[in-house]
């Protein structure tokens, strides 16, 4: 069925049109695309991963914290890679600084964007 379809389309520079597109038009058009992609997708990624390498270490010993794991918790001491977090009377849990996905404010505050 394809091999008909195209069978039966005119030949390139029918009708008066150009057969071929420039290669520097397509090079323009990947470059183009490209750029937009960037701009789109790459770079606020960057951003937010900055953005967040910036929110894990600045966290310090009793600072309220929301983990991704949806615990909140106070953070009892702060080691090289984890972080030991108080999250009811004597109960401590340690976690990954990467666990942390939002640091709390006030005593009261409950977590936003999550």
């Amino acid at each position: 069925m394809f091999s008909q379809i195209i069978a039966m389309a005119p030949p390139p520079g029918a009708n008066g049109q150009p057969g071929q597109t420039s290669p520097m038009f397509t090079f323009g058009w990947m470059v183009f695309m490209v750029a937009i992609f960037y701009f789109v997708m790459i770079r606020p990624q960057r951003r937010r991963e900055k953005e967040r390498k910036a929110l894990i270490e600045s966290v310090k010993s009793g600072q309220r914290v929301l983990l991704t794991s949806g615990i909140i918790g106070e953070i009892a001491s702060v080691k090289e890679k984890t972080l030991l977090v108080l999250i009811a009377d004597k109960t401590k849990i340690e976690v990954l600084k990467s666990a942390v996905a939002q640091v709390l404010e006030g005593q009261g505050e409950l977590p936003t964007n999550v």
